[in-house]
């Protein structure tokens, strides 16, 4: 286990992390590093988690799940929500949608996320299966109408459907929808992203499990090119670590206001919510 990283004095708001039910965590999080032929760092419980935020010195999480069903999406949103509740000063809480609804029930259960207080919608094209341009998911996007973030999983040379070029289609189609690119826009297709994403206006990316694949002179090019103005801090908890994120970040020799933006100011500025 690693350290308590005892060198944190900034705020710090983690953008990017998983959390299940206590009964189901292990499961889940075997399943996903099996899918990634990655070890993860913990089992997705929240147990695990606020204890990894004490150890690293993270101050709040943007929690979320993937529906990979159709009807798993209420009992999903119904789980964050009531985590959210159970620590509203320590999570912010994304929902999930699935690619098989209808518009009619997905404008209905962005209205139900709404008044549940949920702040944005979370999307995984490769569990989900669908390209992140693909007709029915544009009928996604328009009954959603921008009253929520998304937030994607964008890139795997795996597979096709969460490419960066198709976040950037979806993106220049619905100009006023904010979308996120998650692992700096690309995961494994970095240099795709950085090709199509960073002049796009209302797509932010997030650091999650990309520092541990490029070099600290690759992250400080994608730094460059989306600006520290759209970069959000994050691990894609259980399957690292925040306390080696941290240290990861930390190698890319920012300076403080880039460290602020990065760690918090950024995504507070973007969800609309005081520290």
């Amino acid at each position: 286990m690693c350290e308590k990283r005892k060198d944190i004095k900034m705020y710090i708001f983690d953008s990017h992390v998983h959390i299940y039910p206590e009964k189901i965590a292990d499961k889940a999080s075997d399943t996903i590093g099996k899918f990634y032929d990655i070890k993860m760092a913990f089992n997705g419980s929240i147990s695990k988690l606020l204890d990894e935020c004490e150890r690293a010195g993270v101050n709040r999480c943007l929690v979320h799940s993937v529906a990979t069903t159709h009807e798993q999406v209420q009992k999903i949103n119904d789980f964050i929500s009531m985590s959210v509740k159970e620590y509203p000063d320590k999570f912010v809480g994304f929902g999930s949608l699935h690619p098989s609804m209808s518009a009619d029930e997905v404008d209905a259960e962005v209205n139900r996320m709404i008044s549940i207080g949920l702040h944005g919608i979370k999307l995984h094209p490769d569990f989900q299966y669908f390209a992140i341009d693909d007709k029915h998911a544009m009928e996604m996007y328009e009954a959603i109408d921008g009253r929520l973030p998304l937030l994607f999983h964008t890139g795997d040379a795996r597979y096709s459907y969460s490419n960066p070029h198709r976040l950037a289609a979806a993106a220049k189609r619905f100009p006023k929808q904010k979308m996120i690119g998650a692992h700096f826009g690309g995961y494994s297709e970095v240099d795709s992203a950085l090709k199509c994403l960073p002049d796009l206006e209302n797509v932010y990316v997030d650091s999650s499990s990309s520092l541990a694949f490029i070099t600290p002179e690759k992250a400080k090019e994608c730094v460059k090119a989306y600006t520290e103005d759209k970069i959000f801090f994050g691990t894609d908890y259980p399957m690292w670590s925040a306390t080696d994120e941290l240290r990861r970040i930390d190698r890319l020799d920012l300076t403080d206001t880039a460290r602020e933006k990065i760690f918090y100011k950024n995504i507070c500025g973007f969800l609309g919510i005081e520290p």
